[in-house]
């Protein structure tokens, strides 16, 4: 296989031109609505050429030819290759501070809730921890957890995490809601049952031309919408303002943003949100 080197020196061992990474750029956004930042081509090249090795293509090209004309399963491999699933339990503590107050609001409590970019679970477990502190095991509390991601997905179903991983949650959280692993599973530690049948998992895409989920008493949706750009942001926003209850919940990434959207959502902590 002929060597090619990027305009910083790197070797590549599969030919990736500026027109490859512009068709990504093109088929991602169409796909999934993420506007990949013209500066990732390093990252498109590492994650891609991994799946044309598996697939036996030569050439970014040829893939991504073919690409179009592929069943579901390849595109979702597509899509599955691209996504960022950077998640931890208990990440940004006070939404879930936040969180158990909702659950004890007498007069609007959360009962149902949706993390829509649930990743390898870490986020759907705390919300589910959140419930069981707050409220006892006789909660009446439904979790709903999905990403475009099948593969993390998996994982988060699963429910098997590395001790290291685990061990952030201390000592009586660990104890309380998993199992810790021996012999061959020695170093992972388990979710037990209980926490997991709290829990629905399934695929989903953001970008699907119909949502047929909630009314929703609070949304998990963080850390996603700095991957679109504004027009598919404004559209996301409204189709979650559709699947909340009025009053209802919506929990942002830190790093985002959304009260130019005054008429949906009112800002009312720190990156938490309630419908209008």
């Amino acid at each position: 296989m002929t060597t090619v080197l990027t305009a910083t020196g790197a070797e590549r061992e599969i030919a990736f031109s500026a027109d490859d990474f512009q068709r990504v750029r093109s088929l991602i956004r169409e796909m999934a609505g993420i506007d990949l930042n013209p500066g990732k081509q390093n990252m498109v090249y590492s994650r891609l050429s991994r799946r044309l090795r598996e697939c036996g293509h030569s050439s970014f090209s040829t893939y991504l030819d073919k690409l179009p004309k592929e069943g579901a399963d390849e595109k979702q491999e597509f899509i599955n290759c691209l996504t960022t699933n950077l998640t931890a339990f208990f990440r940004e503590p006070h939404h879930f501070e936040a969180l158990a107050h909702a659950l004890r609001d007498p007069q609007l409590p959360v009962r149902r809730i949706w993390s829509c970019a649930a990743s390898t679970g870490e986020e759907p477990y705390s919300i589910a921890m959140t419930v069981l502190e707050t409220l006892g095991a006789q909660h009446g509390v439904k979790i709903d957890a999905s990403d475009i991601d099948t593969r993390v997905l998996e994982t988060a179903q699963r429910g098997v995490y590395s001790q290291e991983s685990a061990d952030t949650l201390g000592d009586a959280r660990l104890r309380k809601f998993f199992m810790k692993g021996t012999g061959a599973n020695a170093g992972k530690a388990r979710v037990r049952p209980e926490l997991k049948s709290m829990i629905s998992y399934r695929s989903f895409n953001l970008l699907a031309s119909r949502w047929d989920c909630g009314p929703y008493d609070a949304v998990f949706c963080r850390n996603v919408m700095i991957y679109f750009d504004r027009k598919v942001q404004r559209q996301v926003l409204e189709r979650l303002a559709g699947s909340l209850k009025p009053g209802g919940w919506l929990f942002a990434g830190h790093s985002e943003n959304f009260t130019e959207h005054r008429d949906l959502f009112n800002l009312v902590g720190k990156t938490a949100y309630r419908r209008v």
